[in-house]
Formats: C-alpha cells, structure tokens, sequence
C-alpha cells in the first residue's frame, strides 16, 4: 500500500523574521500613533459639531412658536422616551354652566376631561395644544398639572375644523416642555406610545405603546362643517380622555396629538393622532391671531351625490352624466359669490379646472390651495349648461365656505 511521504517541515531563513519583526513594529507604532491622533482630534470636531448644530436649533426654536426638530434617532429606549414627554401632558377639564334641579341656579360643572401638550414655556406663561372637542361649549377650562395642581387656562385661539386650540396658563409648576418631531419622517411600524388621562383625571398620563400602522385621510364631520384630516394611524390603546394628549416615537418627541379612535363592536386597535407637521401651522397662526385666516365664498352647499335622480334632473337640470359636485342651495348677500353672480341652483364642479365631487373637496380646496384675495375659476353648471365663473376670495372669521 502506498503511504504518503512524510516531509520535514523547513527551518525558517533568520533574515526573513528579522525584516517580518522590523514590520510588524512599524505597523504598531503607526496604528498607536493615528488611534491617539483620533482620539484626540475627533472628541474636538465631535465637539464644534454638536454645538454648531446645537446653536442651529436654538436660533430656530427662538423665531417660532412650535419648531419642529429634525427627527432624531428612533432605536432609543422608551422608557427614556417617555420620561422626557410624561410631565409636559397635563388633564384639560371642559367647565359649563349647569342649571341645578332643586335649586334652580347655575353652578359650574365639569362637562368633560382630554389632555393636552405644553409646547412653549416664555417668560410667566406656558402653552398648550389639545383638541378643539375637548374644551367646545366650555364657560371655564381648566388645566391639571403633572403635580396634580389644577389651575385656570385662558383660550388663546381656536380652530373647529382642524380640533386644534392653544391654552395659555401660568408657567409656575411648568417643568417640563414637549419637544416635537417631524411626523413627515415617520415610517410604518415605527414603535410609538401615546400618553393621556383615558376616562379621566385618575388615570392621568397612562401610557400604551405600538406602532404607526399607516398613514390616512379621513373624513371627518366638525361643528364648523365636513372636512378631511390627515392621520397617523397607530394601535397604541386610545381612550376617551386620551384626546388632545400627545403620540410620541421613541426618541420622546411628539409626532402627533391623539385626536380620536373608531370605537365600533369587532373594531380594535384603530386610534389616530393629527400628525406635527399640520399641528405646526395650525399652532403658528393661532398664537399669532388667535383664529385661522380662511378664504370663503359665501355660500351654502350640498353634495350632488346626496340628491335624488329627480331633483338632480329636474330642479338642476344636470346632465345625466353629472352625478356629483357642489349644489348651491343660496347665497349669502354681499360675499364674494354674490359679487360673482352665483345663484341658487348653480352646481360647482372644478376649482382652477381641479375636479370637485363634494362639499368637502370645495372646502379642502379653498383652504390649502388658495389665499385671501385670490381670483379663482369656478366651472359651475346652470340651468343644463357649463360655464365659468371668475370670484375673488375675501376673509371671514367663521370657517363656513
């Protein structure tokens, strides 16, 4: 049977190690020498970056009301998170007058409780944004803060179609501000937590956690008209009492206010908050005014789909291919409508030549593609036939259209 040879190993040439030894010190004392370089350099450019980026940040969060921070790293700890927010969502209590049965007279009642976020703390007065339901139809609001001290709230402005308020209170007992984030980088399934008083003020600041679970456009029905809210959709557990409190990433920066849930038998985890970065203009123009600046035209309108196949043919003789838009049921006197010459009966179908299919487009469309003083082309149909009408929108306290 063959076996294979066995072979000597071979004696190392001394040179050969001499120069490999020489080498590999060389290599040492440089990889020694450029670690020390780094280690003390980098600390140093580490240093002057943070505080230029630091010194960014200030000057911006000084020229406005809620600045939005560029969104920070997610994969922190959440319990880190929280405590950085917790303190900065207090309780809000809706006070209305209420006639007492066997007394007769009007005493003060809480009608309600949600949450809110302080988001600026300046000079003796802090500011909160919460939903607009939360505090409607209130004759007082109070405020509960984190050390459970209850004091008394002034309503600096107020937006029904949004469900946005800003509330000023004494910033004694203020400790803690909210830092917001850009909601524009929140991607799905981000881990979120959502922080609220759920049910009232006993279970003040509980918090759930989950994740985002999309990103929507929901219809919604306001006290100042139909109207269409862009959502973070989440199945963090949201409550009643929970509105106006504040959803926050991991990082602890606010991304959104909680502002409601579907709430229907078979139907869970499905809450939704108004992202930041519509909270933030919102928030801008009601510190500034105190009120949001719309454009309107002065009418009143219905939904075409809503109509009857006999009132869309015969009273306003529309095409049969005509099934939807913006009816014109009147015309409020000395508006840009009225100005215009529009009629009852006439129905709007395009803005601009955008389609219209509703009341609620008509109304989107208004109040984020144009402004005060602006001349729009309304393509309306009247009496069976298409034409266009030229308006120039004015501004009006109220939010109607």
């Amino acid at each position: 049977m063959d076996m294979m040879p066995f072979e000597p190993t071979p004696t190392p040439e001394p040179k050969r190690r001499g120069r490999f030894v020489s080498w590999l010190a060389a290599s040492v004392a440089g990889a020694v020498i450029g670690s020390a370089a780094t280690w003390y350099v980098a600390p140093k450019w580490m240093h002057e970056e943070t505080n230029s980026q630091t010194e960014t940040a200030e000057t911006t969060a000084k020229s406005e009301a809620l600045p939005l921070q560029p969104t920070a790293n997610v994969n922190t700890n959440m319990i880190a998170a929280i405590n950085k927010v917790a303190d900065a969502v207090v309780g809000v209590v809706n006070i209305q007058k209420q006639v007492d049965f066997f007394s007769d007279q009007a005493q003060d009642t809480e009608a309600g409780t949600g949450s809110g976020v302080i988001f600026k703390k300046e000079g003796d007065a802090a500011y909160i944004v919460t939903n607009n339901h939360v505090i409607e139809g209130a004759n007082k609001v109070e405020v509960a803060l984190a050390n459970g001290k209850k004091v008394k709230a002034e309503i600096v402005g107020a937006d029904a179609l949004t469900d946005l308020v800003v509330l000023k209170i004494p910033a004694e007992g203020v400790t803690k501000v909210a830092s917001f984030g850009d909601s524009s980088k929140v991607k799905i399934g981000e881990p979120v937590a959502a922080i609220g008083n759920p049910l009232g003020l006993d279970l003040s600041r509980t918090v759930t956690e989950g994740i985002v679970s999309g990103k929507r456009t929901m219809p919604v029905s306001t006290s100042a008209g139909d109207w269409e809210i862009d959502v973070i959709q989440t199945d963090a557990a949201i409550n009643p009492g929970n509105s106006g409190g504040a959803l926050i990433n991991s990082a602890g920066q606010v991304i959104g206010i909680n502002s409601m849930k579907i709430a229907e038998t078979g139907v869970e985890g499905l809450g939704f908050a108004i992202p930041s970065e519509n909270v933030k203009p919102i928030v801008e123009q009601l510190m500034k005014d105190g009120k949001i600046k719309r454009p309107y035209l002065g009418v009143q309108l219905v939904d075409v789909a809503d109509l009857s196949d006999d009132v869309r043919t015969n009273e306003l003789k529309l095409p049969s291919n005509i099934t939807s838009g913006a009816a014109v049921t009147s015309v409020e006197p000395f508006s840009p409508a009225a100005e215009a010459g529009l009629k009852s009966k006439d129905v709007i179908t395009a803005i601009n030549g955008e389609k219209i299919d509703s009341v609620s487009a008509l109304r989107k469309y208004l109040y984020t593609k144009t402004a005060v003083g602006d001349r729009i082309k309304l393509t309306i149909y009247r009496d069976g036939f298409e034409t266009t009408v030229s308006v120039t929108l004015k501004a009006r306290d109220s939010s109607q259209s």
